[in-house]
């Protein structure tokens, strides 16, 4: 049976807390929550141990856990994944960050932070797999090292200029060459880039270089409410040998945050029945 976790920025942008959104996301059958870490204060980076440890307790308290973490940089607007003079302070943020998501109890952080991680002007694509592989080599250290994997989100081209590709994201990965570090498969960036996405996952999962998938819709709603086929998606999941949570992730509601969760998980276990 697939787990299935839920991101949490959109119920924290409706103002509901942290235990608040644990609740909800338990009461319709999640695992846990997936965290943006801007939704947990201004600096994610610099909380105590003591902090992270109560974190980690109003979640629990709630039967669920910390899956992992993402978006990992929007709330760090300044930082820059490319630009040499910015690197230096998001290469210190992100090995902080992995050190966050294993002390929360997570097992997974997805990069994707579009705005963070736009190509330097003229970089061509052998160059910008060196250049972020560079980059990366220590942030995969720090995720060997904290038990955790750290996963490249390739984006749609609509939001990004980079890695848009799960082929790319491979490429990424192997020039790393830590076990640490892999890619993932968006539904939604995937969608819109490289469909179909059942074709996808029956292609690259079984590499074993996919850390994570995001479950969500073209339109950038949930599971359900768009047009894409997630019969077939689910049924590849399932055959594949898929078993880790699979994050849902709306950037958009259908009547609001709670609402949407439901219309997500129902989707996703109703095809999941269909498979049986």
């Amino acid at each position: 049976m697939l787990e299935f976790t839920l991101c949490n920025e959109l119920l924290a942008d409706e103002g509901w807390s942290l235990a608040e959104q644990a609740r909800i996301a338990a009461a319709l059958g999640y695992c846990g929550l997936e965290l943006a870490p801007a939704t947990l204060g201004a600096a994610p980076h610099d909380l105590s141990a003591q902090e992270i440890a109560d974190l980690r307790a109003v979640i629990e308290a709630e039967g669920l856990r910390v899956t992992g973490l993402h978006w990992l940089l929007s709330g760090y607007p300044d930082l820059s994944i490319t630009d040499p003079a910015r690197q230096g302070r998001a290469q210190d943020v992100l090995v902080k960050l992995v050190g966050l998501c294993a002390a929360l109890g997570g097992e997974v952080l997805i990069h994707g932070s579009p705005k963070q991680r736009l190509r330097p002007e003229g970089m061509d694509d052998g160059a910008l797999i060196s250049h972020l592989a560079a980059f990366f080599a220590p942030v995969a250290e720090a995720a060997e090292q904290n038990g955790v994997i750290y996963c490249i989100e390739p984006l749609s081209r609509a939001e990004d200029n980079t890695i848009n590709t799960v082929a790319q994201g491979v490429a990424l990965a192997r020039a790393i060459g830590s076990p640490a570090f892999k890619t993932m498969i968006d539904i939604s960036a995937a969608g819109q880039t490289e469909p179909p996405v059942a074709g996808l996952i029956r292609e690259w999962v079984p590499t074993g270089l996919i850390g994570h998938i995001h479950a969500n819709d073209t339109n950038r709603g949930a599971p359900g409410m768009g047009d894409d086929p997630f019969p077939e998606i689910v049924a590849a999941l399932v055959n594949s040998g898929w078993n880790r949570p699979v994050g849902v992730e709306p950037f958009r509601t259908l009547i609001d945050a709670r609402v949407t969760a439901a219309t997500g998980i129902a989707t996703l276990r109703a095809c999941e029945r269909a498979c049986a």
